[in-house]
Formats: C-alpha cells, structure tokens, sequence
C-alpha cells in the first residue's frame, strides 16, 4: 500500500464519521439511524490505519483479496440498513394507516352532527 492510497483510506474514514456526527448534531439523523453509519465509519477509519488487519480478516475469513472482504462487508452492511429502514417503513405504513381511518372517522361524525344541526334548528328560548 502507497503512502497516497493510505492518506486516502483515513481521510475518507474521517469525512465519513464527521458527516455521520454533524447530521447527529443538526437532528438531521437520528441515533438509531447512525448506529450503522457509525460503525462503518469506525471500521473503515480502523482498516485505513491498520491495513494489515484487513489482510489478517480475509486470511482469517478464507478470503484471497483483501478487498473483496470489503466489498463483501459494505454489502452486507447496506442490507442491514435496508432490512431497517423497511422495518421502519413498515410501522409507518401502519401509523399512517391508522391515522387515516381515524381521520376519516371523525370527518364522518361531523358531517353527521352538522347534518343533524341543520335538520333540527335549535329552538331560540324567549327572553321574560
């Protein structure tokens, strides 16, 4: 590994946490969303110092090409992140759902109640 190549494996580790850390801090991402992004950033800022871990992980995996085991980690992390956020979009459906019939409901009630006001007026009481 160059010296270039090795500047470029941090430096890309450090750009991704700080992204990860400033869309915290903005309330732009939430914590439970940032637990994947956080450990990939980690894991990559850990290989992009210590490039011989990766070496070990894929002789230790079975895996001839470092890079492959990368791949085959950023791939499986995705997934991890799509069976998430479909989990997530699950529960929304169903909120919304819920919100939905519950809205069309009360919308029900008041075309009913108005109905029933403009039928039967209410009787004006006189004044002694």
């Amino acid at each position: 590994m160059n010296l270039a190549s090795y500047i470029f494996g941090i430096a890309g580790a450090v750009l991704a946490l700080s992204v990860v850390v400033e869309m915290l801090r903005r309330r732009r991402l939430r914590e439970r969303h940032a637990i994947w992004w956080v450990l990939a950033g980690i894991l990559a800022l850990i290989i992009g110092i210590f490039p011989q871990l990766l070496e070990w992980a894929a002789d230790v995996v079975g895996i001839e090409v470092p890079t492959n085991l990368v791949f085959f980690v950023s791939l499986t992390l995705l997934f991890l992140v799509c069976v998430q956020h479909s989990a997530e979009l699950t529960d929304l459906e169903d909120k919304t759902r819920t919100l939905a019939e519950h809205a069309a409901l009360q919308s029900h009630r008041i075309d009913v109640l108005e109905q029933q006001l403009r039928s039967h007026p209410l009787e004006k009481k006189s004044d002694l």
